[in-house]
């Protein structure tokens, strides 16, 4: 059986120090992943899993192992159910030692959202999109079109 194309199992970040990383996620509220490794960290996530995985690692396990590797080209993003719980969890990513780029605020597609980098200056959007309703459990789907 064939699975769906349109689907991330895993995404991994590279950071500069594995331990100041894994400090960073669990004082956000993370929980590392018991199959976790040496040089490894594993987040559970719904349906997929977030990895950390020092640079120069990620880099030889790439195939690539003289690439310096960067950060910020793309945003990872949490939706939240309102725009008080962006700003609680965006406050808590910043008591946790992330760098604000963006405050919270309202946006011109009607929603709400704030950035900030974790240490490694990868990018988290933390937004409230009121077209987009959550599942009881966080997860979502986007709505049919009409």
């Amino acid at each position: 059986m064939a699975l769906p194309r349109q689907r991330v199992t895993l995404i991994t970040l590279g950071v500069g120090d594995l331990t100041r990383a894994e400090a960073f996620y669990r004082a956000w509220g993370w929980t590392p992943h018991p199959a976790s490794q040496d040089g490894v960290r594993f987040y559970q996530m719904q349906g997929a899993v977030l990895g950390l995985f020092g640079l120069s690692d990620l880099a030889e396990d790439q195939g690539r192992p003289d690439a310096v590797l960067g950060t910020g080209a793309m945003t990872l993003a949490q939706n939240m159910s309102s725009p008080a719980e962006v700003d609680r969890v965006f406050d808590d990513g910043l008591r946790a030692g992330a760098v604000a780029l963006k405050q919270p605020q309202a946006v011109f597609w009607g929603g709400y959202s704030g950035y900030l980098a974790d240490p490694d200056g990868h990018v988290w959007e933390l937004a409230h999109n009121p077209y987009w309703p959550l599942a009881d459990d966080g997860s979502l789907t986007l709505p049919a079109s009409d």
